[in-house]
């Protein structure tokens, strides 16, 4: 396979947090420099993409994975038990 004529820059991002991923790896448009675009501030776009993916992927949503299946049928029936109730009430 040959592959002629592709040059692509790229930007490469350490992660802070190593657990998951070690680096994050950018393609930059071929016209991002052409539009006024200082390389200070491709890179720092590129940081706060990387930092926004940690920052979606860590805390509640992270939680919500670790709970096990059957607690989650355990609080949906709860639920409607409580709902029975309260209706059967009024």
């Amino acid at each position: 396979m040959v592959v002629q004529g592709v040059s692509r820059q790229v930007i490469v991002v350490k992660s802070p947090d190593r657990r998951f991923f070690e680096q994050a790896i950018f393609i930059v448009k071929a016209d991002a420099f052409g539009s006024g675009a200082t390389a200070e501030a491709v890179l720092r776009e590129a940081r706060r993409a990387a930092d926004g993916y940690l920052k979606r992927t860590s805390g509640w949503r992270q939680l919500c994975r670790r709970i096990p299946a059957p607690v989650y049928a355990a609080g949906g029936a709860l639920g409607a038990t409580l709902c029975w109730a309260l209706a059967l009430m009024l």
